[in-house]
Order: structure tokens, then sequence, then C-alpha cells
């Protein structure tokens, strides 16, 4: 890797991890993580920004190099050390390489190119097969990247909120046909929303309750809205699993009433949660 390029990572890096995964530049409004893997032959730590697909309770990673006829060298260092470390710009956390074989790895790689051709045009401009990873995430809670819980619960929403407009955006430039890949983002959001709200209604919402008894008001109506928002995921995977007429206006339903709903928790819980 050359010393031009290291400057570049770095500076992806550091843009990454000051602004909670937002970049700027070539990889402005897309999907990015910082995998650190484990050098094969020094065993140093190696960190690079790597783009991905979700895919509902994983991540999926290419090891494209542009293109390029070697793999990558963090490519070759999960291949000799699997298990990696993932940085999402919310949280960090402990995760399993696991390289797509067969079956597997072809659908994947067709919903790749289905929802960008530019792997595609990387596949075409060299002879080796662009492996596919699953970056599998090992049981146990994430860390949160920000150190106060007001910090944390604000930068998850921040993240909710750059996915949904990030699949709002991949809804009207697909022009109404719902690709497998575009299919699966927003699965991923409806199973994120449904995890987090989870959380909140069996740890984070009895410890507020037990402490601040006067935000009864607050705590029941964000339960309610936790109920109502689950109807609109179950909406919204009914429309996915009967192909996907109005999926954008279901989305978009979705987005505004969580953006509501995300405001007025904001309000009432982060002053107390630091």
């Amino acid at each position: 890797m050359s010393d031009a390029f290291k400057q570049f990572n770095q500076q992806v890096i550091d843009e990454f991890r000051a602004n909670a995964g937002r970049v700027g530049g070539m990889f402005e409004g897309g999907r990015l993580l910082l995998l650190t893997t484990t050098g094969a032959r020094t065993g140093a730590k190696h960190t690079n920004p790597v783009g991905y697909l979700p895919d509902v309770e994983r991540v999926l990673v290419i090891a494209s190099a542009g293109g390029a006829p070697k793999h990558p060298d963090w490519y070759l260092n999960l291949v000799a050390n699997p298990r990696v470390t993932v940085e999402d710009g919310t949280f960090t956390y402990e995760a399993d390489a696991e390289v797509l074989r067969g079956e597997e790895r072809e659908r994947m790689f067709a919903r790749a190119v289905e929802a960008d051709p530019g792997w595609g045009a990387y596949q075409e401009k060299t002879t080796r097969v662009l492996p596919v990873v699953a970056l599998n995430p090992v049981p146990g809670p994430p860390t949160p990247n920000e150190k106060s819980m007001g910090g944390a619960l604000l930068a998850v929403h921040d993240a909710f909120r750059r996915e949904l407009s990030l699949v709002r955006k991949e809804i009207r430039a697909s022009g109404g046909t719902l690709g497998a890949q575009l299919r699966v983002n927003c699965l991923t959001v409806c199973a994120g929303l449904h995890n987090h709200h989870t959380g909140e209604d069996l740890m984070l919402f009895p410890h507020l309750r037990h402490r601040y008894p006067e935000l009864e008001p607050v705590l029941d109506r964000l339960a309610r809205e936790h109920e109502a928002i689950a109807a609109l995921l179950a909406r919204l995977k009914e429309v996915l699993a009967g192909g996907g007429a109005g999926v954008a206006d279901e989305v978009d339903r979705l987005a505004e009433e969580l953006e509501a709903h995300l405001r007025y928790e904001e309000e009432n819980l982060i002053p107390l949660l630091g």
C-alpha cells in the first residue's frame, strides 16, 4: 500500500470517527464502516474504510479493491484471522468474518450489482472472483462510541435517520422497482428499530420510571408510540412480502412518524441522561 493511499485512508478514518460515521467526498451518502483486521504475517492491527451492504442481522463486504488483480490486504488478513472489529459510527463490536461460497456468494453478489452496477464493473476489470464476506456479530452487547447515555441515544437516533433517508433515496432512484437488496435494506431498518425499541421497553424505560416518577406521562406516551411504530413496521413488511407496491408511501409514513417520536424522546430524555 502506497504512502499516499495510507494517508487517504487515515483521513477517511479520522473523519469517520470524528463525525459518528459521516464522511464527505467520494463516500458521502454511502454506507461505510471501519474494519479492523489482524495482519496475516505481522499480527498487527490494520483498519480500513470499507463499503458494506445491510443483511438484516449481519453486514456484507466485498473485497473488490476497485477491480485490482489482487485481493486487498484486509481480505487476506481476515482469511487468516476471521475475528475482526467493526465500527459503524454508532457502535464498535467484534464479528466473525465468513467468506461466502457457491450459490450464496453468487446470490449476494447479484444483489449487490442490482443495487449498484459499480460492483459489476469492478468484477469485469479483473479475472479474480471478487470475494463476498459476511461479518457476523459476536454475541454480546456492542460498545457505544458515545460515553454518555444521552449521547449514545442521540447517536442511535441519528443512525436511524441516516439509514431511512438513504432508503428513501434508493426507493426514489429505483423508479418503483423494488430490487432484492433494497428489500433487504428495508427489512434491516425494521429489525433495527424493533430491537432498539424492545431494549428501551425492557431496560431503559423501567430504569427511568423508577428513578424519575415524574416522567410517567412521557414514558407512557413513548411506549404508545412504540406500539404505533411497530404497527407501521408490520405494515411495511406486508407490503414487501406482497411485491412492494406502495412501499415508498409506507417508508415515508414510517420516517415521518419516527422523526416526531425521536424528537419528543430527545427533548424529554436526553437532558436527564446527560
